[in-house]
């Protein structure tokens, strides 16, 4: 997963300037209120709001600005109303792309998110293309901890998570869905520092990306994660290790 090591890498560089522009609020605040609009705005009985509201908190979203979106989302208060969808594609070397989205207007979203597409070099694709390339996981990543991988993966086992990997100077933890919270929990009562906690798909086999493709794939990638529509991408194209991104 080197590859996709160092997307995340990159990721994690413009989620501090995100955070800067002031962008990240608005994205959790839609995340936010889709959940609640799903499953209630109770995060006791609702595992997605309380991951998202866990996810805001940690990126110093205010606590009124949480409730807000709560109430907004369930019906208490006036506001903007976002429905989720999923879009699906193709990028540069067939990479398959499956992207979650937030709006208020699928028209307008499925317009820009095609031209974005048409524009760098993949193509917008009919649902369900390449849904079937992907699975759902629940991902932890545990960072700032003395325990070793092998005690780590012992943990891993004992309280029933899938698999561990080591991506850099962090370990990755990933469970089924449904028993995400409990493996953090877990995790967390041992002492373990959990920094992020989440539900993504997972590509269940990578293509490696060569050269001029990895770089129109990045830029592509990289464009769709700004589009303030898109919750979450996902793909299975894998950077080459001497891939170097330019970000400017």
């Amino acid at each position: 997963m080197s590859g996709h090591s160092k997307w995340a890498n990159i990721k994690r560089k413009k989620a501090k300037v995100d955070a800067v522009k002031g962008t990240v609020f608005s994205r959790l605040t839609k995340e936010i209120m889709a959940a609640a609009k799903r499953g209630g705005g109770n995060p006791e009985t609702n595992f997605r709001l309380r991951l998202a509201i866990q996810k805001a908190k940690s990126s110093n979203l205010p606590q009124a600005n949480i409730d807000r979106a709560v109430r907004r989302a369930t019906g208490q208060e006036d506001g903007v109303h976002y429905e989720e969808t999923v879009y699906e594609g193709y990028g540069p070397g067939g990479v398959a792309i499956y992207l979650q989205i937030l709006t208020d207007n699928r028209n307008r979203t499925a317009g820009e998110i095609r031209h974005i597409f048409s524009r760098h070099g993949g193509a917008l694709g009919e649902t369900g293309c390449v849904a079937w390339m992907f699975e759902p996981k629940g991902r932890l990543v545990i960072t700032n901890t003395n325990k070793s991988e092998e005690e780590l993966l012992d943990l891993t086992i004992e309280v029933g998570a899938d698999d561990l990997r080591r991506e850099d100077d962090e370990f990755v933890v990933l469970t089924a869905p449904d028993v995400l919270d409990e493996v953090r929990e877990d995790f967390e009562s041992r002492q373990i520092n959990v920094s992020e906690v989440e539900l993504v798909q997972l590509p269940k086999t990578t293509t490696e990306v060569p050269g001029d493709e990895a770089r129109k794939l990045a830029a592509l990638i990289e464009l769709l994660e700004d589009h303030d529509d898109v919750e979450k991408v996902f793909f299975n194209g894998e950077f080459p290790d001497d891939f170097e991104f330019d970000e400017a």
